[in-house]
């Protein structure tokens, strides 16, 4: 057993001092994540259910309600020390889930609700995320992240394997109701993973220090510090262009998808599939060639990855639109975000400062990417009221993934440059 266990030691990339950090890291990712892809597929069936040619409303719903929470989160940052703010973000959601759960259970309003429940899930998806990301770029190093991230990263993924896997069994004899008290209770488990990972960060990382420390500033400060940095613009750029491939696929995928599946039960088990998909293969990635790819290559090339498959795949949509094109799409970009991309996005952060990794990373990761989706959607809108079909919309968005793609090169250049001074240096931004 001692051999079997010393085996595994050998192949997680952490030092003896980072593996309890590591593994709750790993732990408090997956119960997030699993409770997430519980709610994903419900969430893309409802966006249908009110209606396909009202997602760029909804969209832009997600991102006038990010206008309202970024502000109040800036205010918890800035007067609550981390151990503190990071459960209250979580208990909040729970609280949200559990009012879903009575409206949608005594069919109150159903029609509305669903609309809501599909920018509330819009809304907790980044949010919840971006806290983690943040909190991890604030525990490691840019030197622990390239090691560390694809392992920690692989914890969400197996959370993400494990969600639509419970909706796909359960969803037709439970009812996809009662699935919000399956999230409900992930994220309190990842709540219980938050202290955890503290009480070990504090035994074992020096970064724990600032656990009990205020942020300050205000609540508004995340849009000055974005401004003022070059870097942190270009990296808001990136997330940008992130949405527009994301949100151009997504488009694709609702529109064809309910052109060609009716049933709606269907439709549910058809995402929590692709789920599924992505999963497995992000998995497998994380596990054994992330770590590799990100010391041996760079952030930039490895966020560059991501853009590549959009290149790849708006181009062979642009000649031959149909579900099988779209939905490979979609598998293969997302298992390129989750198992190469986002790491390295990640560890773009761990050479700026606290106040940055907290509020501007949030204000990037939360408002910007959400904006961007409302803005892309309505520009997939206007596309198609022009009577553009889904191989003339690919067409026009391989030059944008183009320029996505130099610009993830040109940031994984600056990243190693500011890598090597201290952060201190670089708390301005």
């Amino acid at each position: 057993m001692s051999s079997v266990q010393d085996r595994l030691w050998r192949a997680m990339p952490a030092t003896p001092q980072e593996r309890a950090a590591a593994l709750w890291s790993f732990a408090y990712f997956f119960a997030l994540l699993a409770g997430y892809y519980v709610l994903r597929p419900l969430r893309d069936q409802m966006g249908i259910a009110g209606g396909v040619r009202n997602l760029p409303w909804l969209f832009t719903a997600t991102f006038v309600t990010l206008l309202v929470a970024q502000p109040l989160y800036g205010w918890l940052v800035a007067r609550l020390p981390r151990r503190r703010f990071i459960p209250i973000v979580y208990h909040v959601f729970v609280a949200n889930l559990l009012i879903f759960w009575a409206l949608l259970a005594f069919g109150v309003a159903e029609v509305i609700v669903a609309r809501v429940f599909f920018v509330w899930v819009s809304v907790f998806n980044l949010f919840a995320v971006a806290v983690f990301w943040s909190f991890m770029a604030d525990l490691f190093t840019a030197e622990q992240g390239k090691r560390l991230f694809g392992f920690i990263g692989a914890g969400g993924t197996a959370g993400a394997l494990l969600g639509p896997a419970i909706t796909i069994a359960l969803a037709r004899p439970l009812g996809a109701v009662n699935l919000l008290l399956a999230a409900a209770l992930f994220l309190e488990i990842a709540v219980f993973c938050v202290t955890r990972l503290e009480q070990a960060a504090t035994a074992t990382l020096d970064a724990s220090a600032v656990a009990t420390e205020r942020i300050g500033g205000s609540a508004f400060a995340a849009l000055p510090e974005l401004i003022r940095s070059p870097y942190l613009l270009g990296v808001g750029a990136w997330v940008s262009l992130l949405s527009f491939g994301a949100t151009i696929a997504y488009f694709a995928q609702a529109n064809i998808v309910a052109a060609t599946i009716h049933d709606r039960n269907a439709q549910t088990q058809l995402f929590a599939t692709i789920d599924l998909a992505v999963g497995l293969l992000s998995l497998a990635t994380q596990l054994f060639a992330t770590g590799a790819v990100l010391r041996r290559f760079g952030t930039g090339i490895a966020a560059a990855a991501l853009p590549a498959v959009y290149v790849v795949g708006f181009a062979v949509i642009a000649v031959a639109p149909s579900l099988p094109a779209v939905i490979t799409l979609q598998v293969v970009q997302r298992w390129m975000n989750f198992a190469v991309a986002n790491p390295a996005r990640q560890v773009f952060f761990t050479v700026v400062g606290r106040a940055e990794k907290y509020k501007a990373k949030n204000l990037i990761d939360v408002v910007v990417y959400r904006g961007s989706d409302a803005l892309y959607g309505w520009v997939y809108d206007v596309l198609q009221g022009l009577g553009l079909k889904l191989g003339a919309i690919a067409l026009c968005a391989l030059p944008v993934v183009a320029i996505w793609m130099w610009l993830s090169l040109a940031l994984g250049r600056t990243q190693e440059k500011r890598a090597d001074v201290p952060v201190a240096v670089t708390e301005g931004g």
